[in-house]
């Protein structure tokens, strides 16, 4: 059974959701605070945290880059927040998904079980002598450590991950950015798809393994 961590001071949101979760098999813990909330996780496991952007005692954006210094779990940030800035913030931080309030419960649970089916996949991906540690969020050729930021780490992953498939700028800003890539001009997905090249192959300009599929899109290409 999934065990999922609520750090959330909305005690009826709290009740709500635990409920709800707990008829789909969901175990759950829930924390109104960031202090209670790093207690949890100090002293049990735990497979997903929904957190609240704002708590009694800081708020989302601290307790999640507190978080990712010792630990990977996924993390889906609800927030009353409304300002693009808030959810470039979260992501660039490390949050997985965000969501804003009020929310679908149906959609809520689908990016769960979505974010918990990622964790569950291969720890080690290794494709054209490139290792990716989804456990560290580090890439290596060889012994060597190639440094990315986090988005061209996310979007490598996401390339490699669907290998030998093209997909779509538009696939591509749901899933790095968001839906209709709102948030970013028409030219983020190629600016950094050139940054990914520039660090990954040995001719930028004639790459072998991120490969342009005109007029569709991009593709990694496994040798």
């Amino acid at each position: 059974m999934k065990k999922i961590l609520m750090i959330e001071d909305d005690t009826d949101l709290q009740e709500g959701l635990s409920f709800s979760l707990r008829l789909d098999r969901y175990e759950t813990a829930c924390a109104s605070t960031c202090r209670e909330g790093l207690s949890f996780l100090n002293t049990g496991h735990f497979d997903l945290i929904l957190l609240d952007c704002n708590l009694p005692d800081g708020n989302g954006f601290d307790l999640c880059s507190q978080i990712r210094t010792f630990s990977q779990i996924p993390i889906l940030m609800l927030t009353a927040r409304e300002t693009e800035m808030d959810e470039v913030k979260a992501l660039e931080l490390g949050v997985d998904d965000y969501m804003r309030k009020p929310f679908s419960l149906a959609v809520l649970k689908a990016r769960i079980k979505k974010l918990l089916q990622h964790a569950e996949s291969p720890r080690l991906l290794v494709s054209n002598g490139i290792t990716i540690d989804k456990g560290t969020c580090t890439v290596t050729r060889g012994t060597a450590e190639i440094i990315f930021s986090q988005t061209e780490y996310r979007l490598l992953l996401y390339l490699v991950e669907n290998k030998n498939r093209v997909l779509s700028k538009d696939q591509i800003l749901e899933h790095i950015w968001d839906s209709g890539g709102k948030f970013v001009d028409d030219n983020t997905v190629s600016v950094n798809i050139r940054r990914l090249r520039t660090k990954i192959e040995e001719d930028a300009s004639n790459p072998r393994f991120l490969r342009t599929v005109y007029g569709l899109g991009y593709l990694w290409k496994e040798e």
